[in-house]
């Protein structure tokens, strides 16, 4: 079992940056393919990107591709999303999430991962 508690989130100006962090304990953090989904309200949950547990493969959703950045740290077994040249409509509640020992490729329905954390509010104003 793994815990993960994201933190970072905030309020930011549009063409503005946010770097949110995902600090994980619990089984080891490098076995686990990780992810970012975010849950804007009345929307349903959607992937953001993904980094692998074999090869740290990256992939990201298209609605973010070449602003936004995932990366793990193994050694302090924390995941992050680096957020650039933020718009308003990426407001919503960041999510991390967890899939241990999980298969080759991108993996983007929310119900595959095995842990979330509680979320931390993205704000992006106009």
């Amino acid at each position: 079992q793994v815990q993960l508690v994201e933190s970072g989130g905030g309020l930011v100006q549009a063409g503005g940056s946010l770097r949110v962090s995902c600090a994980a304990s619990g089984r080891t953090f490098s076995a686990y393919t990780m992810a970012w989904f975010r849950q804007a309200p009345g929307k349903e949950r959607e992937f953001v990107a993904q980094v692998s547990w074999i090869g740290s493969g990256t992939y990201y959703a298209d609605s973010v591709k070449g602003r936004f950045t995932i990366s793990r740290d193994n050694a302090k077994n924390t995941l992050y999303l680096q957020m650039n040249s933020l718009k308003p409509e990426d407001t919503a509640v960041y999510y991390c999430a967890a899939k241990y020992k999980a298969t080759i490729g991108v993996i983007r329905a929310p119900a595959s991962y095995d842990y979330w954390g509680q979320g931390t509010q993205v704000t992006v104003s106009s």
